[in-house]
């Protein structure tokens, strides 16, 4: 259904571009009259950058031709709960009722531009279908993650019967926001080994925290560092789209960094830290002060440690040059992938049809075993062949060969010799935390720094997030895990922020994360470690369904292929505190039952599962 769904007599419908008084402000400039200087390092050496004026975005009301009005429906149109596309013109907005009230706002999520229609109503925000990210419908704020903006949030305005819309041209084809942020106010007499904050990592948990600082009106001196030679970018796509460019997955571009003074030093690398005097010591000597240190290093991946590992054209995926070159050499040729990891599956997938073979060693059985289960992977695994994609299963590599220093054949335990001319290694990875080994920073067996709900390490004034920390989980009970989830280390950072800033903000959200293959997606929620059952609704040879992982009695987490929104809705339930019962689903799947698991809050009508005749979550959005 689009536009007007129902058929009372034509009515007019008016939604207006509000932005909160907080975010009305005109261009600031730092008080020293000067944009604020970015500061880059490269192999050590100093490279400052004097910042051009850059204007904040003003009310975009402030040029008529760029408002747009529409008629869209009665008031009658849309029941409680419900969400509606109505068409503008020249844009889309997305309506919402909800209580009574109805609310307006951009239609599409701003991370990939799903079809928020398409997502999960509850309690005040929608959740997007494909990633799990949602967003207030009163502000458009977003509230989880993945994604860094906002949606643009309309007035929605009703007389006697008739919903107006009123909205900008370009808010609407933007489809996003970008919320207001503080500039630094210290600019003119800082030390350039002085900041108030410091931030080891520059991938989400670090961006997000920076730019969550700056949302709450933090006005003192950010410092990013980073191994890597580029700004932060969308890491998730060096897997799945393998030939993009550093530009291409940027998650926010230079001048993003230079209008909101967050510094950014790139190829840098910590190599201690000295909590007593809270001083950073860079590899090349260099050394910085800081008040609040977030440590978001994330994790190294391991390498082959069989006989032949140096030679040449052997990968991990690291950065978007590793990318770049893998895809370059694997074009027309062999290629040769070591372990089925979430990476080297997506790898695989990307290369078949551009390389001559793709063949993918693993210890395990099947793929994602032991995430997905047994039955889950075999069915992966089957798509993976309908596709050229060759498995040699629980077996290892024992050699790898070379021809003039480049490799040429990988030699397995079982006896099997694989051509291969390029070969890309995913066999996990170890958090990279090795230079806290003497600092007095707490860090288990493992090498995960040991956080609380606040992402506070055992040292005041000293937080850490990401892939590279143990939390408590809420959802389990508040057991100490490592989720290296992408969508995790944006709410890591933003909890980091806004408890350096002493709101005492504890972390609750529900794990998320997806996989893309063959255009098609799995898409995940909860945390299934320890699963001991897995409930199957949906044809797994059609690679249409959706299963229940179960411990004991409990769902614990979700999966799901070509089955949306239910990963989206069973998160909303498990973001309630909602627990979800194995003979609950047990019952829908052999019986064709409601599952009443959904509770207070919930509002609208009860839904189907897409091609089933039976509803699925009910009642539910």
């Amino acid at each position: 259904m689009g536009g007007c769904f129902s058929k009372p007599k034509p009515v007019e419908v008016k939604i207006e571009v509000v932005i909160p008084e907080k975010e009305r402000s005109k261009e600031e400039m730092s008080p020293n009259g000067k944009a604020s200087p970015l500061i880059y390092k490269v192999n050590g050496t100093a490279r400052h950058y004097h910042l051009e004026e850059h204007p904040i975005a003003s009310n975009p009301y402030h040029n008529p031709k760029d408002v747009v009005e529409a008629s869209v429906c009665h008031v009658k149109d849309l029941e409680n709960g419900q969400m509606r596309e109505v068409d503008l013109g020249c844009g889309k907005a997305l309506l919402i009722k909800e209580s009574g009230e109805f609310h307006a706002v951009g239609h599409k999520c701003p991370h990939y531009g799903a079809p928020l229609v398409k997502g999960v109503l509850s309690k005040g925000r929608v959740r997007c279908p494909w990633h799990g990210a949602c967003f207030n419908i009163s502000t458009g704020d977003i509230e989880d993650f993945p994604g860094l903006d906002s949606l643009p949030r309309f007035q929605v305005k009703i007389e006697k019967d008739k919903v107006y819309i009123r909205a900008s041209k370009q808010a609407l084809q933007t489809q996003r926001r970008t919320k207001m942020m503080a500039k630094c106010i210290s600019l003119s007499n800082y030390n350039l080994s002085n900041t108030n904050v410091l931030i080891i990592g520059a991938g989400a948990a670090g961006l997000v925290c920076a730019e969550t600082l700056r949302q709450e009106g933090f006005s003192d001196r950010i410092v990013m560092c980073t191994m890597d030679r580029h700004l932060p970018y969308d890491r998730p796509k060096l897997s799945k789209s393998m030939d993009s460019h550093p530009e291409q997955i940027a998650l926010r571009p230079k001048e993003f960094f230079r209008s909101y003074d967050i510094e950014v030093l790139t190829e840098m690398q910590v190599a201690a830290v000295d909590i007593k005097n809270k001083i950073a010591v860079f590899k090349d000597g260099f050394k910085m002060e800081y008040n609040k240190l977030l440590i978001a290093t994330g994790n190294t991946p391991k390498a082959l440690s069989c006989k032949g590992k140096e030679v040449e054209n052997v990968f991990n995926i690291r950065t978007p040059e590793d990318a770049n070159r893998v895809v370059k050499l694997a074009t027309s040729k062999n290629v040769v992938i070591v372990g089925a990891s979430f990476l080297g599956m997506e790898v695989a997938a990307y290369l078949a049809e551009r390389a001559h073979s793709v063949s993918l060693v693993e210890l395990e059985e099947v793929p994602f075993k032991k995430f997905f289960g047994e039955r889950v992977g075999r069915a992966v695994m089957k798509m993976f062949e309908s596709n050229r994609v060759k498995f040699y299963m629980q077996t290892e590599v024992s050699e790898l060969r070379e021809q003039e220093g480049k490799l040429k054949e990988v030699v397995l335990k079982s006896g099997k010799v694989l051509r291969a001319d390029v070969c890309v290694v995913g066999v996990g990875a170890v958090p990279a935390t090795g230079f806290l080994k003497q600092s007095g920073i707490n860090i288990d067996s493992k090498g995960f720094i040991v956080v609380n709900k606040m992402m506070q390490t055992n040292i005041p004034g000293v937080f850490a997030a990401g892939d590279a920390v143990t939390f408590p989980l809420a959802l389990r009970n508040n057991k100490k895990v490592n989720v290296p989830h992408w969508q995790m280390a944006h709410m890591h950072g933003r909890i980091a922020a806004l408890n350096m800033l002493a709101h005492g903000m504890e972390i609750s959200t529900v794990p998320y994360l997806w996989t893309a293959m063959f255009g098609k997606s799995i898409r995940y929620a909860g945390h299934g470690e320890g699963f001991d059952d897995v409930v199957i609704q949906g044809d797994l040879d059609e690679l249409k369904f959706v299963a229940f992982y179960t411990k004991s009695d409990e769902v614990v987490a979700v999966a799901s292929m070509n089955y949306d929104p239910i990963v989206s809705k069973v998160a909303e339930v498990l973001a309630a505190g909602r627990t979800i019962r194995k003979r609950d689903v047990e019952l829908f799947v052999r019986h064709g039952k409601y599952v009443r698991f959904w509770g207070p809050g919930c509002t609208g009508r009860e839904g189907l599962a897409r091609g089933t005749t039976s509803p699925l979550l009910g009642p539910c959005p």
